[in-house]
């Protein structure tokens, strides 16, 4: 098998695949699983693949003849690929658009069910050379990053009051949940105050990698940069930065994601072909293990923040009752 630990420990790799089944988190997974054969294909985002890396890991002892497929191009392709029914799962760090559920329904995908796994903090970054800033408000980041920001070249022009030093943006492109949860979460009122749209300025760096995105951060003393907490957590070179959601500078950490102290912070999501999986039962082993007890040690294992015992509990009922989205 090949080492998909590699992904964990943020080197880029694009696409991972596993010969895999059920390991040993309860018997009755493990003994329905043993002789299966088949494949599970997973795409989307980028954020919630090293869940899905995990659990298949993990998974991979009891039926050696299913494969399991990861990868990350984000979350908008990843739900691009599943409406066209390219995918039986789709990872996602955000809850899907009615757009895209409209897509899948005129593509005669009309059973789709949604899964939380987890939770995470989307962290802004610095250089861990710059010595001068320490947090951030969301208006400071509504004038570094939102629309009004276009064309400034310094913080201080961008944000009065900041350093008076060049401003180099690194981040996630459109097609990432990663961005689009940024924008909900931080921009979006703003926007609405100002009277303009609600999205980033244009002449940033964005990248669909986020250890490019972390690789910009490093190359600046005065960057500016945001990415998922477990992708920054275990980086060097960079600086987390404190966030003001309106109750005081927050340092992101496991504790205060958990407990949303942190301003930034959201959940994360699988979506699953109910149709597709009825018809496969690797698809059906493999989400009984996903969501057993082995969901919170995967989501620990990555760095991100195991769901609250009730709500595992609502995710493992809804996939074992098939519940799907209206």
């Amino acid at each position: 098998m090949r080492n998909s630990r590699r992904r964990l420990g943020w080197l880029p790799v694009i696409l991972v695949s596993f010969s895999l089944v059920a390991a040993a988190c309860g018997g009755d997974d493990e003994e329905a699983s043993e002789g299966l054969s088949g494949a599970v294909n997973i795409s989307g985002s980028s954020t919630v693949e090293p869940i899905s890396i995990r659990v298949a890991e993990l998974f991979e002892d009891s039926a050696p003849d299913i494969s399991v497929t990861v990868d990350g191009p984000g979350t908008g392709d990843g739900f691009k690929l599943f409406c066209e029914g390219e995918t039986d799962i789709s990872d996602a760090s955000r809850q899907i658009k009615e757009q895209e559920k409209e897509t899948c329904v005129a593509n005669g995908i009309n059973n789709i069910i949604e899964l939380k796994v987890g939770v995470d903090g989307i962290a802004l970054m610095t250089s861990a050379n710059n010595d001068t800033v320490e947090c951030l408000t969301f208006g400071q980041l509504f004038d570094l990053i939102g629309p009004n920001g276009e064309g400034t070249a310094t913080w201080a022009e961008a944000s009065p009051g900041l350093p008076d030093a060049a401003l180099d943006i690194f981040g996630p492109g459109e097609e990432s949940g990663t961005f689009d949860s940024f924008v909900e979460i931080v921009l979006e009122d703003l926007a609405e105050e100002a009277g303009v749209e609600a999205t980033t300025r244009t002449d940033y760096i964005p990248s669909g990698d986020d250890n490019v995105i972390l690789q910009g951060i490093q190359s600046s003393d005065t960057s500016l940069g945001w990415v998922g907490f477990a992708f920054a957590i275990n980086a060097t070179g960079v600086k987390l930065l404190e966030i003001d959601g309106g109750n005081g500078c927050v340092t992101p950490t496991p504790d205060t994601i958990a407990s949303n102290e942190y301003p930034i912070s959201r959940d994360l999501w699988i979506y699953v072909n109910a149709d597709k999986a009825a018809a496969n039962n690797a698809i059906v082993a493999y989400l009984d293990f996903y969501v057993s007890e082995a969901l919170s040690a995967a989501v620990r294992d990555v760095g991100y923040v195991p769901l609250t015992e009730a709500a595992h509990a609502e995710t493992a009922e809804r996939w074992h009752s098939r519940t799907t989205i209206s």
